[in-house]
């Protein structure tokens, strides 16, 4: 290929790159706001160019072919560069601006990430957020977010992680429910209640954990652990959902606080089995991650230290 020939043909190339990230031409063409047509007539002139087949293309999928892979990949690093040093050339001008792509959860992004982002826009109207909602884990590179709002007890090794704030597992029930059925003043009583389970693989399994006082000059006491088989009327993958089933009396469900919080502080909700903790369910603290680079695009750090400062307090209830 001709010097003159290639340099005419980078954006086609970064457009292949896309491709291979987003997995389909609809939702490159979205990422570029270019049309399907469009899309396809830059990647067919770059295979004319290349004299290769780049992408096979199937009813169901696109794939890269070897030749179209190994572009991508030789290519990678360079359009990285590109990016990191257009970041920090925008920084320059002092107010954060430009996109931020950011994926969440369903729960927490529309109860706890969506409501603090109208002191956002007026802090910084020139930073743009497009939030995907999604109970899935996302590949931030792969699928070009800049960011992810993780519930989580480990974040990824490969990932940069800021904790925004601690996160807590809570048991609970309507008064109306406990007095139908009655209060559980042990874990072992929840094989007799109606319970409604996270919807995972597999039996519903409850771990809780609790701590005996020791004795007087004894060793603290190692946690006592039981773990319960579960069963009820209703399995969800969403925590609002199985909130609002538990007001409704359906039963006794784990929720993070975040969901929970804003119906035990109005006493709607009541905590079960306070004495016992739920453990190694949903996660220990609430995370903003992304994948490792040298640098973080100031529009990520201030949409970050935004977040950090609105969760700081918790989820008190």
């Amino acid at each position: 290929m001709e010097s003159a020939q290639a340099d005419s043909l980078w954006s086609h190339v970064h457009l292949l790159s896309v491709i291979a990230q987003a997995g389909s031409f609809t939702l490159a063409a979205q990422r570029l706001a270019l049309s399907k047509a469009a899309v396809s007539q830059r990647l067919a002139e770059l295979e004319r160019q290349v004299g290769l087949t780049l992408v096979q293309r199937t009813t169901r999928s696109v794939r890269l072919t070897e030749a179209g892979q190994r572009l991508v990949d030789d290519t990678a690093e360079s359009f990285a560069h590109i990016a990191r040093s257009i970041g920090n050339v925008r920084d320059l001008a002092g107010q954060p601006r430009g996109l931020v792509r950011v994926t969440a959860p369903v729960a927490l992004g529309r109860q706890q990430v969506a409501p603090t982002l109208e002191a956002f826009f007026r802090d910084y109207p020139e930073v743009r957020v497009e939030m995907e909602l999604s109970d899935r884990v996302a590949n931030l590179a792969q699928e070009g977010f800049d960011l992810a709002v993780r519930h989580t007890s480990a974040p990824p090794d490969n990932h940069v992680a800021w904790k925004l704030c601690e996160s807590r597992t809570l048991l609970v029930a309507s008064a109306g429910y406990l007095r139908r059925r009655g209060t559980p003043a042990h874990p072992d009583e929840l094989t007799q209640h109606d319970c409604l389970a996270y919807l995972r693989t597999g039996p519903a399994q409850w771990l809780f954990e609790h701590t005996r006082e020791p004795a007087r000059g004894a060793r603290a006491a190692e946690p006592a652990r039981v773990s319960v088989s579960v069963q009820g009327p209703l399995r969800a993958n969403n925590s609002e959902l199985l909130r609002d089933a538990v007001l409704a009396g359906l039963g006794i469900a784990q929720l993070p606080d975040f969901s929970a919080s804003a119906a035990l502080r109005a006493g709607r909700l009541r905590e079960v089995l306070p004495g016992w903790r739920p453990v190694g369910f949903f996660g220990d603290a609430i995370y903003a991650t992304r994948p490792w680079s040298p640098t973080t695009p100031r529009a990520v750090q201030v949409l970050v230290a935004h977040l950090r400062s609105a969760l700081a307090a918790g989820f008190a209830v």
